[in-house]
């Protein structure tokens, strides 16, 4: 890579179950596609249980812990045997331990659901308590495993702050050799006090929604001349909604995540959340900081 943001090594969570581990294998294609590494994290909670547990139970639970990264890695190897694979045993929760794993240029990767929680849940909390605090880039891995790449990096266009969003979707589609789309969806509902009266000037509030989007898309080119770039705008009642069917045709989603400086906001906004929960493709968080990050998105 010459240009773009720096995108250092992958870190998946580990804990046995199969949305786990097929975000683990996503984690290793990206880490390849990267040419980095794969880090895997098991969180044992072992700090926890030290104040009731015995010492023959947790080392019990560290051994299941070990044995479970070796399998892993080794998974992992079968299909990727050039790809460098390291392991951590974390005495950490989950949350905690990816959280400090992950450097600061680095993607957490995890599975939509874990062990956690009832099956039919749609995210598991591990994952939301991920995406909601993480530092660093979050990949919660979603979709059909076995559907077929359609070569196109899709990303969530807010306004002008989401530049450093649409490096990283750029970045991404880079390294897949694929197309980036960079969509802004218009929210109809949020302008009906400005317009309903005033049909004059509905060309008006377009045109800033366009602008925003050029702008962005000028700074992409600029940086990524070689990259495919499409520039859509399309207005709806739910910007999730229309992301959501977005998202069928897209291998991978970014969007910029609301947070406060220094972490993501203590919730999700309800149009990320949204996404997590229903995006038919893995869904990439970028963290977004500064007062730009409004209430509602």
């Amino acid at each position: 890579m010459t240009h773009g943001p720096e995108l250092g090594t992958v870190v998946a969570g580990v804990d046995g179950s199969l949305p786990t581990e097929r975000a683990v294998f996503w984690a290793a294609v990206e880490a390849v596609r990267r040419e980095g590494s794969l880090h895997l994290v098991h969180g044992a909670d072992t700090d926890s249980r030290m104040l009731y547990a015995s010492m023959y139970a947790i080392e019990r639970i560290r051994q299941a812990g070990r044995d479970l990264l070796e399998e892993t890695a080794a998974k992992v190897a079968e299909r990727h045997p050039g790809l460098h694979v390291s392991t951590e045993l974390s005495p950490h929760e989950p949350v905690a331990g990816l959280h400090a794993a992950a450097a600061a240029s680095d993607t957490i990767v995890v599975g939509s659901r874990g062990l956690g929680g009832f099956e039919s849940l749609m995210l598991g909390s591990v994952g939301l308590k991920v995406a909601a605090g993480a530092k660093t880039p979050v990949v919660v891995v979603r979709g059909d495993e076995n559907t077929a790449e359609v070569g196109i990096v899709l990303a969530a266009i807010r306004d002008e702050h989401d530049v450093e969003c649409a490096r990283y979707a750029a970045s991404e589609a880079e390294l897949r050799k694929s197309s980036l789309r960079l969509l802004h969806v218009w929210n109809v509902l949020e302008s009906v006090g400005e317009v309903v009266t005033m049909l004059d000037d509905v060309d008006e509030v377009v045109q800033v929604h366009v602008r925003r989007l050029t702008s962005v898309a000028h700074r992409v080119r600029d940086e990524f001349p070689a990259l495919n770039v499409h520039v859509d705008t399309e207005k709806g009642s739910s910007v999730a909604g229309v992301m959501v069917e977005a998202s069928r045709h897209a291998d991978l989603l970014v969007m910029g995540g609301r947070r406060t400086p220094g972490y993501f906001g203590p919730t999700l906004s309800w149009a990320t959340h949204s996404l997590l929960h229903h995006s038919h493709c893995p869904v990439e968080l970028i963290p977004r900081r500064g007062k730009q990050d409004d209430e509602g998105r």
